[in-house]
């Protein structure tokens, strides 16, 4: 491995792991499409690249030919919209995964379904880029908040004054109560 110039967008992870090489890089967030296409960073802020390393291994196991094995390490900053608020926010995710490969996708699959490893088949070439991203959308917040903020109904608008309830318009369209 020495060398030779590694692409991650066409890793060949075998050879990676037989020389225990690793590798490290960056990438804008906007050569990510899907999880550029998530991101709502504030006004004014520009998105930080992502950054990545992976190590090849080849782990010995008695009786069987080595496994192969992928870690991944990924930083990146989120900018999800809070739930709660609907205002941008920043939070930084941190991926840390030990991906095992297998021949097969058949074999891949059975066995990723029996083990508590990550478990994907071995390809010629794995684009690491969209390993990368899948990954990242993995680690996306379900339900994406601030540790603290007011409810959107709480906060002021531009000028200061409380927001609108935009639901507010709708009780003129309420039948009138019974009786009264």
């Amino acid at each position: 491995m020495g060398a030779r110039r590694l692409d991650p967008t066409r890793l060949d992870v075998a050879a990676l792991a037989a020389g225990g090489a690793s590798l490290s890089g960056q990438w804008a967030v906007s050569e990510l499409d899907r999880w550029h296409a998530m991101q709502t960073p504030g006004p004014g802020a520009v998105p930080e690249p992502v950054q990545w390393r992976v190590r090849g291994e080849q782990r010995s196991a008695v009786g069987r030919p080595p496994q192969t094995w992928l870690h991944l390490h990924v930083q990146a900053v989120a900018w999800p919209t809070c739930q709660r608020c609907l205002r941008p926010f920043s939070q930084d995710l941190v991926v840390d995964r030990a991906l095992r490969f297998v021949d097969g996708e058949a074999r891949a699959e059975a066995l990723d379904a029996d083990s508590e490893e990550d478990v994907l088949a071995l390809e010629p070439v794995l684009d690491l880029r969209t390993l990368v991203e899948d990954e990242l959308l993995l680690a996306w917040p379900i339900v994406p908040r601030h540790a603290s903020c007011e409810a959107p109904e709480h906060q002021a608008g531009d000028d200061g004054a409380p927001a609108a309830n935009p639901f507010a318009a709708l009780t003129s369209l309420k039948p009138p109560a019974a009786g009264g």
